[in-house]
């Protein structure tokens, strides 16, 4: 199956991180492809690697880094594709750089940014999945499936409160 995700990291030590964009993926069936690039180190990589994924049909993009984090934002630059910048804390700062870098994007580049960190990823990986429900009618039924169970759970939580109290 042609993946519908192409997530791209600036290193492998993110991993970690990004894994969870690739469980939620996995979760709504959604094929992914992941890999390393760098807008630093290896800009023509990562472009090349931007226009591949075009051809092959990849709806969204999720991009993490840390520090300066330009991935997102050069990947942004080389495509039409939605992309999500995910900040990572690879820093002495935390992650608040990398934030700050992926949000404060130039007029006519967006990159839609998550928070710091796993959530960040997490929520990297619905938002991609909401952005491939708009064609895909069974991709959009699981989506409420899943806020049903969310809602659910915080239902249970609230019960189990009440009999504590």
């Amino acid at each position: 199956m042609k993946p519908k995700v192409f997530i791209l990291m600036g290193s492998d030590s993110d991993l970690p991180i990004m894994e969870e964009a690739c469980k939620v993926l996995e979760e709504f069936g959604i094929p992914y492809v992941m890999t390393i690039a760098s807008a630093h180190r290896a800009p023509e990589r990562t472009r090349k690697l931007v226009k591949d994924a075009e051809k092959s049909g990849v709806d969204v993009i999720i991009a993490g880094a840390g520090m300066a984090a330009h991935l997102p934002g050069v990947i942004a630059s080389f495509t039409t594709l939605p992309v999500i910048g995910v900040p990572l804390d690879a820093s002495p700062l935390n992650g608040m750089d990398a934030l700050l870098s992926i949000v404060q994007m130039p007029p006519g580049i967006p990159v839609a940014t998550v928070s710091i960190g796993k959530s960040g990823a997490k929520n990297a990986g619905i938002l991609a999945t909401q952005i491939i429900a708009r064609k895909d009618k069974a991709i959009a039924k699981k989506l409420v499936e899943h806020k049903a169970r969310m809602c659910e759970e915080v239902e249970e939580r609230a019960r189990k409160l009440k009999r504590i109290g």
